[in-house]
């Protein structure tokens, strides 16, 4: 009979497997923590209740900066404290509370700019690595996994709020002063921006996708992002059999309550109406409103397909600008 003790040539064959594995993880954090520091600021501002700091990721060679809307809160400047010692004076171009992402700019061209990546490609279990500035030590790398997707972060601005979604839980250990600094993937590559300690262990970042390219650019350009407004609060809600066969879809957004004077409520729309289309296009949740709630949606009148005592009825709204 065998023995299930290993012999030594395999208690050796472990051992250099182990070590391999140990060398090929040191190699990618390494090499991005390489890549990805020249990029990294740590960034001080000052504002009237005292001065504020974060870090902020090089976009763009001419100047630009993107970090944590908090980070810059009540603030027009600052500065930004490179690797290599360099300090350059910044100004904010434009903050967005309901994404938690703003961007600021140095007169100083010539920065080494992060390549962005695409926080859709992410899987539960992938490495990731942030670099930033947490309690004030500049360069500070960490190394994690991405321990789950799909979450949401509510934010608000005023009277305003937004869910953000699919923010990027971790366990890439991330303190105060980490908000603006980057989420790297295993090539370097920015696949978030780092907001929150959602407890010990559990960090979040705002994913880099579509969206938020979309408002890094309406941030650059105008210094806002300019958002519409329905009037609709609600959430999702399961269809019934008919209707759901009838259209193709299981779930829509039951509205739960209709802001007076609203669009929403110009339009005839009441609270217990689901609503499972809107221009044309598919509601299932609030996450589909608010990336149907864009800028060119203001002022366009815009179908509405709502769900009302189990039959479908069309109606006609037109978005005003969503103001704080």
């Amino acid at each position: 009979m065998g023995s299930a003790v290993p012999d030594a040539a395999e208690r050796d064959a472990a051992t250099d497997l182990d070590e391999a594995a140990l060398d090929a993880y040191s190699r990618v954090v390494t090499g991005v923590a390489e890549r990805l520091g020249p990029s990294i600021a740590s960034l001080r501002v000052d504002r009237s209740m005292g001065a504020g700091a974060g870090s902020a990721v090089v976009i763009a060679p001419d100047g630009y900066l993107l970090t944590s809307a908090h980070v810059v809160a009540g603030a027009d400047r600052g500065s930004a404290v490179f690797g290599d010692g360099r300090r350059l004076d910044v100004s904010v171009v434009g903050r967005d509370p309901l994404s938690d992402l703003a961007v600021v700019r140095t007169s100083d061209g010539g920065l080494p700019a992060a390549e962005l990546g695409d926080a859709g490609t992410l899987r539960v279990g992938q490495l990731v690595v942030a670099v930033g500035n947490p309690l004030g030590f500049g360069g500070t790398v960490t190394a994690g996994v991405v321990s789950a997707i799909g979450r949401s972060l509510p934010t608000r601005d005023g009277r305003a709020s937004r869910l953000v979604e699919n923010v990027i839980q971790t366990d890439a250990a991330l303190n105060p002063g980490s908000s603006g600094g980057a989420l790297a993937d295993s090539l370097a590559r920015v696949v978030g921006i780092n907001t929150a300690v959602a407890g010990v262990g559990l960090g979040l970042a705002v994913p880099i996708d579509g969206s938020t390219r979309r408002i890094l650019a309406a941030l650059m350009v105008g210094g806002r992002v300019r958002r519409a407004f329905l009037g609709i609060v609600g959430g999702p809600r399961p269809l019934a059999g008919p209707v759901a066969r009838g259209i193709g879809r299981e779930r829509g957004l039951g509205i739960v309550q209709i802001l007076d004077r609203s669009p929403a409520a110009l339009a005839g729309l009441r609270a217990g109406d689901i609503l499972v289309e809107l221009d044309g296009r598919a509601v299932t949740g609030v996450g589909d409103l608010q990336r149907l709630l864009v800028d060119d949606a203001i002022g366009r009148p815009l179908g509405l397909r709502v769900v009302r005592d189990g039959h479908l009825l069309d109606r006609v709204a037109e978005p005003t600008e969503l103001s704080a």
